[in-house]
């Protein structure tokens, strides 16, 4: 089981930046693949930003490419998102999420970036931009 806990949301005006992370426990060891996600009301859930944790690959959204960066601790247990010139259009709840396997596993593990099948997923936390 791995446990994920975001923190670093807050209110910014537009412009502005914010900078996310998600603290990673338990079996982290079996996670290859992490991601951002965001859910504004009203609107579906939509992945911004992907690791692949072993290699170092990162995946974007397009339509945050080049404002939003993913980044992971060398220990691998916290993951980052770093979010420069922020939009109103920003605004929405952030979850990260682990794409994780147990103990034992012997299959292949190949980070999809944002369509992976991620599996644990954290409570979230609010990024409110205002113009």
């Amino acid at each position: 089981q791995v446990q994920l806990v975001e923190s670093g949301g807050g209110s910014v005006q537009a412009g502005g930046s914010l900078r996310l992370s998600c603290a990673a426990s338990g079996y982290t060891y079996g996670t290859y693949c992490m991601g951002w996600f965001r859910q504004a009301p009203g609107k579906e859930r939509e992945g911004v930003a992907a690791m692949d944790t072993g290699g170092g690959s990162t995946y974007y959204a397009d339509s945050v490419m080049g404002r939003l960066t993913i980044s992971q601790d060398n220990a691998k247990t916290t993951l980052y998102l770093q979010m420069n010139s922020l939009k109103p259009e920003d605004s929405a709840v952030y979850s990260c999420a682990a794409s994780n396997v147990p103990p034992g596993y012997a299959g292949r593990r190949v980070c999809k970036g944002i369509d992976d099948r991620y599996n644990y997923w954290g409570q979230g936390t609010q990024v409110t931009v205002s113009s």
